[in-house]
């Protein structure tokens, strides 16, 4: 994607507009972080029960008292552009505010075995049948507007993340190619820059390297963007921009090192501080550690061969609060979770939350920070119900909502039990008045709202 530099000067500026609008989130978490020490009130925001959809009017989720939510996009539920919604629901954010009326871009976590949607100028692969649909809602009205292809041809589109300049990053987690599948007609495992209301050029951001992509974070301050890489064997990434907000420009990518910790898949020490450094990954395009051995760790081994630190299955990645925060699914003493934080001024990663057990936190996947400085954590493991849980400065967790969905050819055909489905793409509103958030099957958009208050989330 071509930029001129008056694009260049645009992205600082939209850079450092959203950094001073993040300002005030150091502030808010500090409060709320106080509070909770000090308060006697309880944790979470109450009893969960079935709540009715104001749209189906069917009971598919748990939540507190006086929280309500729109359902919007089921997969099959026909878009704008005369596409059907593909299904496999995933990450998503808002990536634009028009005075109220938001664009959301929705990541779709299917494979070449699905059939590509959209049109042909915004596919890279015709076989692939992975993408991205954008959204409008008007958070004013609280309505669902309307929905549409934005990117497609890819595979197993499964998180991503935006961008300060009002792009949707969304990432492959695959390596795989027409050598693997004949037929494809392009190599895979890239990230995809998506716009909020522009074509998608559909064109890979390769210097942003080759792996099991999962999520990416912005730090506003700089530009650089923060990968994480879905593999029981993982590695923390930044990209650093040649020139910020213009990452087709190409830059450097880099693994993570934390200093004397070689392994940190079953860290527990919560609240340990660990001093970091990066190493420099000089083929970011190797999907492989070498051309015999199809192993998807071209750039880790890169990193381990210069004592880079292992991870266990990053997924989710969120900036707020000045920070970068992200999850190992299958890290932790428990192999049930850990919930990361890096500081980016200070290069220090802390360890907020390690989960005790997949009763208490089953595998968090997605997560997003609030504007009130909370973090949604999105299950995806075996217990059932699922929950969408929330987890306070202080590294205290709650569960906020669980999957109810219960289905017997009510919309679209779809009957079964879906309560063990995954939560996906939670983020809010920027006004904080709305959480979005997915189930990925039967593939369900919610826009959920309520006393948020001051607290939790």
């Amino acid at each position: 994607m071509n930029q001129s530099p008056s694009v260049n000067r645009r992205a600082f500026l939209k850079l450092s507009a959203f950094s001073l609008g993040c300002g005030s989130l150091p502030n808010a978490f500090g409060r709320l972080s106080a509070q909770q020490k000090s308060a006697d009130t309880a944790l979470d925001y109450g009893p969960l029960r079935p709540v009715k959809d104001d749209v189906t009017g069917l009971p598919l989720l748990e939540l507190p008292e006086a929280f309500r939510y729109v359902s919007y996009g089921w997969t099959g539920d026909e878009m704008e552009d005369g596409a059907k919604t593909p299904g496999a629901h995933d990450g998503m954010a808002v990536i634009q505010n028009e005075q109220g009326i938001l664009t959301l871009c929705r990541n779709h976590e299917l494979s070449s075995a699905f059939r590509t949607f959209g049109s042909r100028d915004i596919r890279y692969d015709s076989q692939a049948g992975g993408g991205c649909t954008n959204l409008q809602f008007d958070s004013q009205s609280g309505e669902w507007l309307k929905s549409w292809s934005s990117l497609a041809g890819t595979i197993r589109n499964c998180a991503g993340g935006p961008t300060p300049w009002g792009s949707w990053l969304s990432c492959e987690e695959t390596t795989v190619d027409p050598s693997d599948e004949s037929d494809l007609t392009e190599t895979h495992g890239w990230i995809f820059e998506v716009p909020a209301s522009e074509k998608s050029t559909a064109t890979p951001l390769k210097h942003m390297g080759r792996f099991v992509h999962e999520a990416i974070a912005v730090d506003p301050d700089t530009g650089n963007v923060y990968e994480t890489e879905d593999r029981g064997t993982a590695g923390f990434y930044r990209f650093t921009p040649t020139s910020a907000g213009q990452l087709s420009k190409g830059g450097t990518l880099e693994m993570l090192k934390v200093l004397g910790q070689p392994d940190l898949r079953k860290a527990g020490a919560v609240g340990q501080k660990y001093d970091c450094t990066w190493v420099p990954i000089e083929e970011p395009e190797r999907a492989h550690r070498d051309a015999a051995q199809k192993d998807q760790h071209g750039c880790y081994a890169q990193g381990k061969d210069q004592e880079a630190t292992t991870f266990a299955r990053l997924e989710g990645c969120w900036y707020g609060n000045g920070l970068i925060y992200f999850d190992a699914t299958s890290g932790g003493p428990k192999s049930a979770g850990q919930i990361w934080q890096f500081d980016p001024k200070n290069q220090q990663l802390m360890l907020l939350y390690a989960s005790p057990g997949n009763d208490v936190l089953d595998q968090p996947d997605n997560l997003a920070v609030s504007p009130r400085g909370g973090i949604v954590l999105c299950e995806d493991g075996r217990e059932v119900p699922q929950r969408l849980h929330g987890l306070t400065p202080d590294g205290r967790l709650f569960t906020f909502a669980k999957n109810h969905v219960q289905l017997n050819g009510d919309r679209n055909g779809f009957k079964g039990d879906f309560r063990n489905s995954e939560w996906t793409g939670a983020n809010f509103s920027p006004d904080g008045k709305w959480l979005f958030v997915n189930l990925q099957t039967p593939g369900i958009t919610f826009a959920i709202t309520g006393p948020w208050g001051e607290g939790l989330l």
